[in-house]
């Protein structure tokens, strides 16, 4: 069977938190394959407008959204500019997230509240109004994390919890959308090179048994394949790549 060099050709992706680290990754990803994209970004506007080019750049479009992840109505606004700029909404990538280290003794309630706000309800909120705009054949993806199998390292329980509501979320959501031919699949990246992660490699790579960390451009393959057209039989799935770290 011959197979399209442009997979998502004609198809239009929504990416929340997609302005840099492993959403740019998954954004440049999905543009190759031919979707178009709507990106959003909290505060890095740089980043995203300079993303944005580069994709126009490639002939694909694309716009950035500054959308907060915590905050519903800014959440909600950003599916609904997805859809008048575009006109159609196949894809939802649920990359945001936010990470606030802390043991269980002090953690403040502030800091709780930051990551159920950003980390749970975000997503929810994003699927809510995306999905009301899909039709058939329709993909739903969370960025999840391998902390929600192993933690690991202390101060990150909180992180940990937030990780695995998304995995149970994703499980239920599924079935939800199932009658609708959506499927909803959760990717749980485990240690990535990203700018955010220039100091960890030290630490963590001894732990990983292929012996380094992984690259955003791995993780965004696997979202390319559960977001593209051979797929349609995996739902309620969460995929762990980690180099192994968990097994």
């Amino acid at each position: 069977m011959t197979k399209t060099l442009q997979p998502l050709k004609d198809k239009i992706a929504l990416v929340v938190g997609g302005s840099r680290g492993i959403g740019a990754g998954i954004v440049r990803r999905l543009a190759e394959d031919g979707a178009g994209i709507a990106l959003t970004y909290a505060a890095a506007a740089d980043k995203a407008n300079e993303l944005v080019q580069q994709i126009a750049a490639g002939g694909v479009r694309a716009i950035a959204i500054k959308a907060d992840s915590g905050n519903e109505a800014e959440l909600r606004d950003a599916v609904a500019k997805t859809m008048q700029q575009f006109g159609r909404l196949d894809i939802l990538v649920v990359n945001a997230g936010v990470l606030i280290h802390g043991g269980i003794l002090d953690y403040s309630m502030e800091d709780l509240d930051r990551m159920l706000a950003v980390n749970v309800r975000g997503v929810v909120v994003a699927i809510q109004a995306a999905a009301a705009h899909m039709g058939q054949g329709g993909r739903v993806i969370t960025i999840g994390s391998n902390t929600a199998v192993r933690t690991g390292f202390p101060g990150a329980s909180i992180y940990s919890m937030t990780k695995g509501a998304i995995a149970s979320l994703v499980r239920g959501v599924a079935i939800d959308l199932a009658p609708r031919g959506i499927t909803v699949n959760n990717v749980q990246p485990g240690p990535t090179v990203t700018d955010m992660t220039s100091g960890l490699a030290e630490r963590v790579t001894p732990l990983i048994p292929l012996g380094r960390m992984g690259s955003t451009a791995e993780i965004a393959a696997m979202v390319a394949y559960l977001v593209g057209p051979e797929s349609g039989f995996v739902t309620g799935a969460s995929m762990t790549i980690d180099g192994g770290y968990v097994a």
